[in-house]
């Protein structure tokens, strides 16, 4: 039988690039590590890398393997740590990544209140606009917002929220008309957009007269894959900016910016936890779910 051990060193190989990279990573030395990997070929049979002086290449047997392993050894280690920590709590290490605003928002205060509750667990956040890879970065669980469209991950809808068009006054000042009226006005206004959205211009609305298709008549002036730096050109008087009711609604209600045209309502979007597809669910990862959606007052 395969040890999982052995699976682990033929990953930390892949990972590393090479075996005295891999060595140093887990603590062993080159020797062991290669004598590990020259078992594990034997023993299926089958040739996982190629090697030369300077570098290790995967063959196609050993890419699909090297998938296959991460899948295994998630499921194991999740289904170990689950069976321990029913008798003695959550334990180990949850690794989340979340985007800067909803992360400073809500999912740090959950943190911290989280971790106190299960002082044995350590947390490793991590902030980022992009969408991380779980597997590759070796995360329990990503804090995703917007629409989902990779159905190789699970997902747990966290909360809902509305997404408002907003200027500033100065902005609106510098119209023709001083104004945005009409979903033509708002269409030919000057945009800032999401980056990361595949049509960040393009929605479906509904209007006091029914569903209507809304396109933007230019391209954006700007883009940024940052909902914070999206504000601050708001802020600054750029243009009009599609952002989250909650990281905006202060500077609504400020006058900072306005909300442009609320009779006219975009889809409304999610805060997803979304975590690897695999057949076991990690007992950490299930229950900071859980207590995600109880701290924001998401009934279950």
């Amino acid at each position: 039988m395969i040890s999982l051990d052995r699976l682990g060193i033929f990953i930390a190989i892949v990972d590393a690039g090479s075996l005295t990279a891999a060595a140093a990573v887990l603590g062993q030395s080159k020797a062991v590590v290669s004598f590990n990997l020259k078992q594990l070929e034997a023993e299926l049979g089958v040739s996982l890398l190629t090697r030369s002086t300077r570098s290790l290449a995967l063959t196609d047997v050993g890419r699909r393997f090297y998938e296959d392993c991460q899948r295994v050894l998630s499921e194991a280690h999740g289904a170990i740590e689950t069976a321990r920590q029913g008798q003695q709590g959550l334990r180990g290490t949850l690794r989340l990544t979340t985007t800067v605003e909803y992360g400073s928002r809500t999912v740090i205060p959950a943190l911290i209140a989280f971790a106190a509750a299960h002082p044995q667990l350590q947390i490793q956040h991590s902030s980022s606009s992009s969408h991380e890879d779980l597997i590759s970065g070796r995360y329990d669980l990503a804090i995703r917002m917007g629409s989902l469209n990779d159905s190789s991950y699970r997902a747990a809808l966290i909360e809902p929220y509305a997404i408002w068009p907003v200027a500033s006054p100065a902005y609106l000042a510098s119209l023709p008309a001083r104004d945005i009226a009409s979903l033509p006005d708002l269409q030919r206004a000057r945009w800032l957009a999401h980056s990361r959205l595949a049509s960040p211009l393009r929605w479906e609305v509904q209007t006091p007269d029914g569903a209507a298709a809304f396109a933007a008549q230019d391209d954006a002036a700007i883009h940024s894959d940052s909902a914070s730096a999206l504000l601050g050109f708001a802020l600054g008087g750029c243009g009009v900016a599609l952002l989250p009711q909650w990281l905006v609604e202060a500077d609504v209600r400020a006058g900072r910016l306005r909300r442009l045209l609320p009779e006219v309502v975009f889809p409304q979007q999610g805060v997803y936890a979304v975590y690897p597809n695999t057949q076991h669910i990690a007992e950490k990862v299930r229950a900071f779910i859980d207590f995600l959606r109880a701290f924001v007052g998401t009934p279950a």
